[in-house]
């Protein structure tokens, strides 16, 4: 509950994440303006504010890739059937969740069309056209887009039918070069969670079972949420040449022989917004990582009728809106209280509050979202001032959500324990295992666990297996997940 009784009324309007953590993301999600529901099955209205954070999420994103030579393409929507059946493991993977198109108007088409769940086999299409010579190599190509995949249930950003997303897909001339491309896209997307959105995450590779549908390898940065749950929040696809061969992609090589690229697929999507909100957010709301905030500081004037007042916060605005993402709720039929609550709600992560006795004294009052800490700030300084709140705002929110991921973190070393804790303890457990899928499969059926993955940074907790005892061969992340 928030300590400010003017609050009180729409801090209740928040069920608490304590009580029941599902309605709590659902009233935020609706509460902060961020999604609506529609009459179309699984799929979401997402509000302009909502949008603003995923157009950030790009703009830092596809600055990123295109300093890394990544040019950006749109390719078509649909994908003919006997396109999509050219990679066998690939097209089993997304079976269940394909949407299929089979009639236009009166007329049911010869060869049905399934809407994209991923676009691999149409850049195999046209990279069959496109590649001849190393010379045209590497090809490195992103696409924002949105795709669609027919899950049973969902949860807005977190699982929908449709959703939006950005799919890299690149082509090399050597293993080596691909596996590169694979480990530095995966290490933009951990940069950017960590960074940018001050959301620690774990680095690693899948399991077999877990990995991408057609890959010979998937790598994954994952996420814990407030109730422990894992979030994987962006993946890097090795593919070797299976896909080019199976779509016929050859070129000349630097011996003037034909040879088969070696390909790799990365994406982040929407979802990553309720990573955010799972992260940071609190039970009076939103809590936004200023570099992705539409709003970064909001100016509140207070006792705004009286002479001076908003001519100040005005001029303000126009002075900080050159650096920082700026409003001004200059509305009258609130109180100062209510806009309070109304943007910490929003996630806004600074306050800016002037009144006539901080006209004053040429100062102002800046509020931190995550902690409520105030600080007076004299109005010479206050552009370095505010830089500085703000570089506080995400280092204080990723100190937070780290701290938490290492008190719900626990070790396991036999399999009775790593059960007692996953029914007990919400969060990660890391345990040895032998790499038997047998094993996963056993861990997943009676513990209720995923393998999440095998992190890079490597611990030997034991020298056996938490399930079977055999040998271990390498130690695991686990957890419930979204």
């Amino acid at each position: 509950m928030s300590e400010q009784k003017g609050n009180k009324k729409m801090v209740d309007a928040i069920t608490p994440m304590e009580e029941d953590f599902a309605k709590w993301y659902t009233d935020i999600v609706k509460k902060a303006e961020l999604m609506d529901y529609t009459n179309v099955r699984g799929c979401m209205v997402i509000q302009p504010y909502g949008f603003a954070i995923w157009e950030n999420i790009q703009r830092i994103l596809d600055t990123e890739f295109k300093e890394l030579g990544h040019e950006n393409i749109s390719l078509p929507l649909f994908i003919p059937e006997s396109l999509l059946q050219k990679e066998k493991d690939h097209v089993e993977g997304f079976a269940p969740e394909v949407a299929w198109v089979t009639q236009c108007g009166d007329e049911v088409l010869q060869e049905r069309m399934c809407v994209r769940p991923t676009s691999e086999t149409l850049f195999c299409d046209y990279y069959a056209k496109v590649i001849h010579s190393y010379r045209d190599l590497p090809m490195l190509y992103n696409q924002w887009c949105s795709v669609v995949r027919w899950e049973k249930t969902t949860r807005p950003f977190l699982r929908s039918v449709e959703f939006h997303w950005q799919e890299g897909h690149t082509m090399h001339e050597t293993a080596q070069d691909a596996m590169a491309e694979t480990e530095q896209m995966l290490n933009v997307y951990a940069g950017f969670c960590e960074n940018q959105l001050a959301i620690p995450v774990i680095k690693g590779r899948k399991t077999d079972k877990e990995k991408f549908s057609g890959a010979e390898a998937t790598y994954t940065i994952e996420a814990m949420m407030h109730d422990g749950k894992a979030l994987q929040s962006g993946t890097s696809h090795y593919f070797g040449d299976g896909f080019a061969k199976a779509f016929d992609i050859t070129f000349q090589d630097r011996e003037n022989k034909p040879s088969h690229p070696f390909q790799t697929s990365w994406g982040m999507s929407t979802r990553i917004i309720g990573g955010i909100i799972m992260t940071h957010g609190d039970n009076n709301g939103l809590v936004l990582p200023p570099a992705i905030a539409p709003i970064q500081v909001i100016i509140v004037p207070i006792a705004q009728h009286k002479e001076g007042v908003l001519d100040k916060a005005y001029a303000l605005r126009d002075c900080l809106k050159k650096t920082f993402r700026v409003k001004i709720d200059d509305s009258s039929e609130q109180s100062p209280g209510w806009k309070f609550a109304q943007y910490e709600m929003k996630g806004v992560p600074l306050r800016l509050e002037i009144g006539p006795k901080d006209i004053e004294q040429n100062q102002c009052v800046l509020v931190r979202r995550h902690d409520r800490e105030k600080i007076f700030v004299s109005l010479d300084h206050l552009e370095e001032a505010i830089a500085e709140q703000l570089e506080a705002v995400r280092k204080g929110i990723y100190e937070k959500a780290l701290k938490r991921r290492q008190e719900m973190t626990y070790t396991a070393s036999a399999f009775d324990e790593m059960k007692d804790i996953a029914e007990n303890k919400p969060g990660f457990i890391k345990a040895m295992w032998c790499g038997d899928l047998a094993c996963e499969e056993r861990i997943k059926e009676e513990a209720g666990l995923s393998s999440r993955c095998i992190p890079f940074e490597q611990e030997q907790i034991a020298d056996t297996c938490v399930c079977c005892g055999k040998p271990a061969k390498s130690m695991v992340y686990w957890g419930k997940s979204y």
